[in-house]
């Protein structure tokens, strides 16, 4: 029985996400609709498996006996959920005592670490109090109001925790790669963050003049990895960079607070622990 469990998870997990495709509207709808398809399947898996644990090798669910073979699947399933935890983790204290090695700067009222590279980056490096990380190259091209722009769009980074929460999005790409659609959602959950941030500094910057920082930063590579890192450049290639362009030229768009109904959704995720009951 707790094996059926398991393969019904996987099967609706499996459906889910082979449902999603790319549609265009407004912020709040595309990122609702893009994290729950991103988060719903891998939860409902997780769930299942603590259930199936929870129950053990032995017992009686709906008159059919349980076994073994499904504790040790849940058993393993959990086990690489934690050693990719861990792995991500690890990587991220990397980063992190990386940019910590960097000198200090003043930048008016905000401190940075500098990096010493031409290319031109500026980025929120950490978990929940991410440091603001810029390159020497970026301070020698950019000019004043330039400059501004882009510490306005990390400061947005840093107010909505960026760093922190694409850090558990991470984990949970890398835990359901296996999954379809993995990749498109997190690259749309990324472009999302993105036009979010920039939203933000729209407001206190001249979004014409944000635009242009944005042409001139995505034109270089990557500096850092993105694991606890959130950086202007971030989904830039393509049709992200001409998304988040339009976004900036286009009449401002508000960003809507998260409403505690919309993660009602989620809690049909953990209905596999109601199963725990009938187990006898």
């Amino acid at each position: 029985m707790h094996l059926i469990m398991i393969l019904n998870a996987l099967a609706v997990a499996w459906w889910l996400r082979s449902s999603w495709n790319h549609h265009q509207g407004s912020w709040s709808l595309r990122w609702q609709r893009s994290l729950f398809l991103f988060l719903f399947p891998p939860l409902l898996i997780f769930m299942t498996a603590i259930a199936v644990l929870f129950m053990g090798t032995q017992g009686e669910m709906g008159g059919m006996y349980t076994g073994s073979i499904s504790y040790v699947v849940a058993l393993i399933y959990m086990a690489f959920f934690a050693i990719l935890c861990v792995k991500l983790a690890f990587q991220g204290w990397q980063s992190v005592e990386s940019a910590r090695k960097c000198p200090l700067v003043n930048l008016g009222d905000k401190r940075a670490r500098l990096l010493q590279t031409g290319a031109l980056f500026a980025g929120q490096i950490g978990f929940w109090q991410p440091e603001l990380v810029i390159s020497q190259g970026l301070l020698q091209t950019l000019s004043p109001d330039h400059l501004e722009s882009v510490l306005a769009h990390e400061q947005g980074h840093h107010y909505y925790r960026d760093t922190f929460w694409f850090f558990w999005l991470g984990w949970v790409r890398s835990c359901t790669a296996w999954l379809p659609n993995t990749e498109p959602l997190w690259e749309e959950l990324l472009a999302l963050r993105e036009l979010r941030a920039d939203s933000y500094a729209a407001l206190q910057v001249d979004p014409l003049v944000l635009a242009e920082s944005l042409l001139l930063v995505v034109s270089t590579s990557p500096v850092l990895s993105e694991i606890c890192c959130a950086a202007l450049g971030s989904s830039g290639a393509g049709d992200r960079l001409e998304q988040r362009v339009e976004a900036l030229l286009a009449p401002p768009e508000q960003t809507p607070e998260a409403q505690l109904h919309s993660w009602h959704g989620f809690m049909l995720a953990f209905l596999p622990l109601v199963s725990v009951i009938f187990h006898t």
